[in-house]
């Protein structure tokens, strides 16, 4: 099987399209938003029409609703894999959520949880909000605090759990790399100056699109009850712009910020595994590259 991997607006979708037609592929979808039902306009989520016929796996599975369960993911993903594979078909684990991608391909069993402790440090994050909880996984993981985003109150409360049920750091829980699926692994990446340029086009996109109208169709659909729909970049800051407390100037500037935020984080996480082989997103010869190593 073969994955592409990379960070927000590198051009992983239309790589993974080219290589599909190519190969006899099928995209198993590994964007953690994309999972989503309708949330579309903020996650660029290729159209049925930009899918260009290639039949694509785990894209719109869950209600906004529902809380992100990375566990759950790895099951699904292995079974749309599998039957890829049993059809002759080449699956493509496309996506830039590091730990989906890496609880999919390697070896990778979930430490457990305790939904009393759950729900106390929930509790905490509702009434104080992520910081004062991000500081204390600082100062007891900052391996992992490296890795979270601060405002990702829902990460902060699953490390913090995990340290408070194992007596360990939360990285600790991540096991050495033992493969599950032999895999050729491709990064794709662009110029950092380049790369910040396309997301502050893709924001504007986003809103002139329509990211209000989607927001407001999913608020209807209780995203403010998800929570991990309701903090995803974009939607987090067009419901602040619903609410009045953000223009859409600042809505839209504090997304970008997040998301060149994130694409630092995305990059820190993908370039530690020495098995991705890395590809210029912008070079005229992406996709042949991409199909010599496939091939």
């Amino acid at each position: 099987m073969l994955t592409v991997v990379g960070p927000t607006a590198a051009g992983k979708s239309a790589l993974s399209i080219a290589l599909a037609h190519e190969l006899g592929g099928e995209v198993v979808n590994a964007d953690s938003m994309q999972l989503y039902r309708g949330m579309d306009i903020g996650t660029a989520k290729l159209t049925p029409a930009e899918r260009a016929g290639v039949p694509h796996h785990l894209l719109d599975i869950w209600d906004v609703t529902v809380t992100a369960a990375v566990a759950e993911y790895q099951a699904l993903a292995r079974a749309a894999i599998d039957d890829i594979h049993a059809r002759g078909r080449v699956p493509l684990l496309v996506g830039g959520s590091g730990l989906y991608v890496r609880a999919v391909l390697e070896e990778f069993e979930f430490p457990g949880t305790d939904p009393a402790v759950r729900a106390r440090l929930e509790a905490e994050l509702a009434e104080t909000g992520p910081a004062p909880l991000f500081a204390r996984l600082r100062e007891r993981d900052p391996a992992a605090a490296e890795r979270i985003l601060p405002s990702n109150g829902r990460r902060i409360v699953r490390a913090l759990e995990v340290i408070e049920l194992t007596g360990q750091p939360f990285t600790a829980a991540l096991p050495d790399p033992k493969p599950y699926y032999d895999a050729v692994q491709i990064g794709v990446d662009r110029d950092a100056a380049e790369l910040d340029e396309r997301i502050a086009v893709r924001v504007e996109q986003m809103w002139r699109h329509g990211l209000l109208d989607e927001v407001r169709t999913l608020d209807a659909a209780g995203i403010r009850h998800g929570r991990t729909a309701s903090r995803a970049l974009g939607y987090q800051q067009a419901l602040a712009q619903l609410d009045g407390t953000m223009t859409e100037d600042a809505a839209r500037a504090d997304t970008v910020r997040g998301t060149r935020r994130f694409v630092r984080r995305q990059r820190s996480w993908f370039r530690r595994d020495p098995r991705i082989t890395w590809l210029d997103g912008a070079a005229p010869t992406l996709v042949a590259d991409a199909l010599r190593l496939a091939r």
